[in-house]
């Protein structure tokens, strides 16, 4: 079955295509489709579901879309929706940073705020601990629509010299996961589906597919 995906990120739709298999994965930029919705919502779930109904409005055929961030628990869940175009805690726009800056600022934020004290006792991993949430929308129409949300559990690392990983994308090189002291970025492609954020909801959306008989 034809799905599309209501992103223009290459990434994005090679990690739903090996989630999504053997359906096939469409983004708007495949058909030439002009597709950058305003993402005005509050949260993850929010942003997913104007993506998902803008793109069906143009398309007329089942959409998935999917909203998903980084959240730093010290930071009060920064940068969160905005972690894509994060800059820095004034969140204001600002010029355009590119992913390593991105990175880079946001470990300076976690230490600044760590320097001047933070109760980490609450935290699952401890002061630098953080995760990522996806949530993710099938929508097949007004009245019918399906969500999933799903976190991935991990830290912050310490300095962008402990960076390390050529997989994944955005935040996955600075992204701990203690349990194994590997970042996401080191992990295989089948090894981050298994237990990313976006690979849980979409197997979710997988199974939902079936149930309902879409195939």
């Amino acid at each position: 079955m034809k799905i599309y995906l209501a992103t223009n990120n290459k990434n994005k739709k090679y990690e739903m295509t090996e989630i999504l298999a053997p359906h096939a994965v469409v983004i708007p930029s495949d058909e030439g489709i002009g597709f950058n919705p305003d993402e005005t919502g509050t949260t993850f779930y929010e942003n997913s579901l104007i993506k998902a109904r803008a793109l069906y409005e143009i398309v007329r055929c089942p959409v998935i879309a999917d909203d998903s961030g980084i959240c730093v628990d010290a930071l009060g869940g920064r940068p969160g929706i905005y972690s894509s175009r994060y800059t820095g805690a004034s969140l204001q726009n600002g010029k355009e940073l590119s992913q390593k800056e991105k990175n880079a600022l946001l470990i300076a934020e976690l230490n600044d705020a760590l320097l001047r004290g933070v109760d980490a006792s609450r935290f699952l991993h401890g002061e630098r601990s953080a995760h990522y949430t996806c949530a993710m929308v099938l929508y097949l129409g007004n009245d019918r629509l399906y969500v999933a949300e799903e976190t991935l559990e991990g830290a912050i690392v310490n300095s962008m010299e402990n960076a390390r990983g050529e997989h994944g994308f955005g935040y996955d090189p600075i992204f701990l996961l203690p349990e194994c002291n590997r970042t996401v970025a080191e992990l295989s492609d089948d090894e981050k589906n298994a237990i990313s954020h976006r690979g849980k909801a979409g197997r979710a959306m997988q199974q939902l597919i079936r149930t309902i008989a879409l195939e």
